[in-house]
């Protein structure tokens, strides 16, 4: 690894060293965030930037379905932009990611403006990683009681209001990112979500994200099975 690589793998561990036990509001108004939201897109830069992205959520954008990395193809750019700027901004801890997503390797807020489209537009993933499939009508029914609120009925998200879309999410990386929540590890989830999942079991946990794990986009968002990015030939 890069010597400036090292560097900035030191800043970050300080820097959440400083952050650990601080609260911090999971939508705060301003930072890169308002002004990435408020930029024109460039399509063209758009592609370029996730060039860097690609390397680990691959050139179609749907990460690997070991759930080591997410699909991102498809997710409403709102939330993009918040993950994309909170991670920035030590809101979100992922030291994996952080040092791809500094300014000085993608660019500032006009950068994430324009990859963030450019991802949001890719066609998903027809075959995400799933579950076992053993317990999915006890999913189906925590998913009604307490999902469906804020994810949606087919668990679409809600792009207005930040709440991804989780349909056709990888399951490995759906209960990683679950535990997370519920440990508070996740500084910048909605706190509203860390106290519905307090009380889920494990198998409550694993029948529900199955469940989640299983639910599809319109068949209009997804590619078809094999489709390779051309912009990365």
């Amino acid at each position: 690894m890069h010597m400036r690589k090292w560097g900035t793998l030191l800043t970050l561990a300080v820097a959440m060293t400083a952050f650990s036990g601080l609260s911090l509001a999971w939508n705060e108004a301003g930072g890169e965030k308002d002004e990435a939201l408020h930029l024109t897109p460039n399509p063209k830069n758009g592609k370029e930037v996730y060039e860097v992205c690609s390397a680990c959520h691959m050139p179609e954008g749907w990460g690997l379905a070991d759930g080591t990395f997410p699909q991102l193809a498809g997710q409403h750019r709102t939330v993009l932009i918040k993950q994309l700027a909170d991670i920035r901004a030590l809101n979100r801890d992922n030291p994996t990611m952080y040092p791809f997503a500094l300014p000085s390797e993608i660019g500032g807020a006009q950068s994430i403006a324009d990859v963030t489209e450019y991802i949001a537009k890719l066609p998903m993933n027809p075959k995400n990683g799933v579950g076992e499939g053993k317990d999915l009508e006890l999913g189906a029914k925590l998913y009604k009681e307490h999902c469906v609120r804020c994810h949606g009925e087919s668990g679409e998200g809600n792009a207005e209001k930040y709440y991804p879309r989780i349909q056709a999410q990888h399951y490995n990386y759906l209960v990683r990112q679950y535990q997370w929540i519920k440990e508070g590890k996740r500084r910048n989830a909605n706190p509203d979500m860390v106290k519905q999942i307090q009380g889920f079991t494990d198998r409550d946990t694993k029948a529900v994200l199955d469940y989640v794990s299983r639910l599809k986009p319109p068949k209009e968002m997804l590619a078809a099975e094999g489709w390779k990015n051309p912009d990365f030939k």
